[in-house]
């Protein structure tokens, strides 16, 4: 929750608060343990190459990638929360919907190219 107060407290409007905003979520990847760091820079570059709308920004110290200010899709590294695997989680404001039930979170131990191409399509569709 600190993190988060200091987020919003950082987070100033105008022209350079994404670049600032930016910066910021490239600070916290480079901080992050090898195995994270290697997924997070890769998702990172996903993000940026096939959703370009999307705009960087932390989200309760974490990564994350938002259309219009509001969060889309997020982070989040396996050694700050202690488990076993990384996750990629998307909010309600992914557009994800398949029936009545769908996921919104997928683990990650490594990123091949299958899994880059599964994210890949899932970012496309959460910003349709």
């Amino acid at each position: 929750m600190k993190e988060r107060a200091e987020e919003l407290k950082a987070r100033r409007p105008g022209p350079s608060a994404a670049q600032d905003e930016e910066g910021a979520v490239l600070a916290k990847i480079a901080a992050m343990a090898p195995p994270d760091r290697a997924m997070a820079e890769r998702l990172h570059g996903l993000v940026k190459e096939r959703t370009p709308t999307l705009t960087a920004r932390l989200w309760y110290g974490m990564p994350a990638y938002a259309k219009d200010g509001k969060v889309v899709c997020f982070f989040q590294s396996a050694q700050k929360f202690k488990t076993r695997y990384a996750t990629l989680g998307f909010s309600d404001r992914a557009r994800l919907d398949e029936g009545a039930m769908w996921p919104t979170a997928f683990a990650l131990k490594q990123l091949s190219p299958a899994e880059e191409t599964r994210i890949s399509a899932l970012l496309e569709k959460a910003v349709r």
